[in-house]
């Protein structure tokens, strides 16, 4: 084959562009990153880390000296909302992907599956007008004031469910098929085999989606800000109002300036950092259990 036709191979074209693409997106992640500290430097190097912790609550000013800059309610706020979500969302989220995988026909699955795709589409601003209008005003009834961390949860709950859902199903999907059918040479029943065999398989999958949707959780703004009060303290019950890192930043950036405003941005690389190290933590359990799969 002629030099110039290996140059111009497809594979090695659409390698090259593939490796160009990944580096594009780890320099873009690395470049926000370095912008957060560079933003986030002032207030450092004035208070130092340990005020985030130390301190008796957010009460922000344009000088640290005149400021309060403790995160922990806002942590608390945001771990809250986002384990009650994820403890809401997982089991669902698991039994649509085996419903899908094992018990639907296949057109039904198919039309389920299409289903989630369109509900993970939707607009975060979306499920936020729609807690604020309905999900709030029954909690109220139930339990005053009715914006809280339940009402955060089981909007959040409800966007990460597809996406927990449909990285589920493809698990699923990639056990191998020489599993099943040994599980059912064995006489193990259709339900069975999806949870003693199949779902134990994908588990590394499962767990990847629900670290992801986490993480997602975690992130999210709009709704969060429409439906859990936004009072900043650490909640005692989930009919307390709280307020999430991402819901700060939005309500007080476009007032901040000084001190503020780089603690702002110091709240915005916590949670970058936060949602980095999740994000590897799915990465080494994947990693791990395709070890685990490729030795047993």
């Amino acid at each position: 084959m002629p030099a110039s036709a290996s140059r111009l191979d497809p594979d090695r074209l659409l390698t090259g562009g593939l490796r160009l693409c990944a580096a594009f997106s780890a320099a873009l992640l690395i470049l926000v990153v370095i912008f957060l500290l560079l933003q986030a430097g002032p207030v450092l190097d004035a208070i130092g880390p340990w005020r985030l912790f130390a301190d008796d609550g957010w009460f922000p000013a344009d000088t640290a000296a005149a400021g309060q800059f403790s995160i922990v309610a806002l942590l608390a706020g945001s771990g809250a909302v986002a384990f009650g979500a994820t403890v809401l969302a997982a089991p669902l989220a698991i039994a649509s992907a085996v419903f899908c995988r094992f018990v639907a026909p296949p057109r039904i699955g198919q039309l389920f599956r299409r289903m989630l795709e369109v509900l993970a589409g939707v607009p975060s601003v979306v499920f936020g007008f729609w807690g604020l209008v309905v999900l709030v005003p029954l909690i109220n009834r139930w339990q005053p004031p009715g914006a809280s961390v339940l009402a955060g949860a089981l909007v959040l709950g409800l966007m990460i469910l597809p996406t927990i859902a449909l990285l589920a199903d493809s698990a699923l999907r990639s056990v191998p098929r020489a599993t099943l059918s040994a599980a059912a040479a064995l006489g193990l029943s259709r339900w069975r085999t999806a949870l003693q065999v199949a779902l134990p398989a994908a588990r590394g999958g499962v767990v990847t989606g629900i670290i992801l949707g986490v993480a997602r959780a975690i992130g999210e703004t709009m709704a969060v800000l429409m439906v859990c009060g936004n009072v900043v303290q650490v909640p005692a019950s989930v009919f307390e109002p709280v307020r999430t890192l991402t819901a700060n930043i939005a309500l007080e950036m476009a007032y901040a300036y000084g001190d503020h405003r780089s603690a702002l941005f110091l709240t915005g690389l916590v949670l970058t950092l936060l949602v980095i190290a999740l994000v590897l933590v799915a990465e080494l359990g994947r990693g791990a259990n395709a070890r685990r799969t490729a030795h047993g």
